[in-house]
């Protein structure tokens, strides 16, 4: 039995896409996922499974969601190594590693389209791409920064979902511990 975290991009936002967590973790555990656990609204589950193929449970999860609740979401299935990997690689000091946005690509980006992104600056925010991790950093906050998640999704012509570095710390945190939800 192996842990894993599905990241649920564009949930409970702005009243689309409406999921209740209870709702959601006896969903998952009917189509045979194991010790299902939720954090927070935005589409964070720690799951286990005998399956190891994280496309394969991506899908079980998009399909069981479209099923039951009617519309696509977007679903990353990902190993918690991978996610401290990036954790650790992060090319930011601490003090802005910790106020940092971390996405996830859901595909490898065309490298020249990479490189052209590389290259456009807003005042305040830093943004670096390692394969299919984009790290992000803005002085005035995500809320108003240019470089967000959208703009990623536009220019790169993939799909990404990004979290905040708290809330990736407290998924690792729920992989390592039998912790109630939250």
């Amino acid at each position: 039995m192996k842990t894993f975290i599905a990241l649920l991009r564009g949930i409970n936002v702005s009243g689309q896409k409406k999921v209740r967590m209870a709702e959601l973790r006896d969903l998952l555990s009917t189509v045979g996922l194991e010790d299902v656990r939720t954090y927070i609204q935005s589409g964070n589950v720690i799951f286990s499974s005998e399956l190891s193929s994280e496309k394969d449970l991506a899908l079980k999860i998009k399909k069981a969601i479209h099923d039951n609740f009617g519309f696509e979401v977007p679903v990353l299935v990902i190993e918690p190594k991978i996610i401290q990997k990036m954790i650790d690689r992060c090319p930011f000091p601490t003090g802005k590693k910790e106020n940092s946005y971390f996405t996830l690509l859901f595909d490898l980006p065309d490298p020249q389209v990479v490189e052209g992104i590389k290259n456009i600056n807003f005042e305040g925010e830093e943004l670096s791409i390692e394969g299919r991790f984009i790290y992000f950093y803005s002085s005035m906050g995500y809320g108003r920064s240019k470089l967000n998640n959208n703009f990623l999704e536009r220019k790169l012509k993939i799909k990404a979902t990004a979290r905040n570095y708290r809330t990736m710390m407290k998924l690792l945190s729920l992989c390592n511990h039998n912790q109630p939800n939250d």
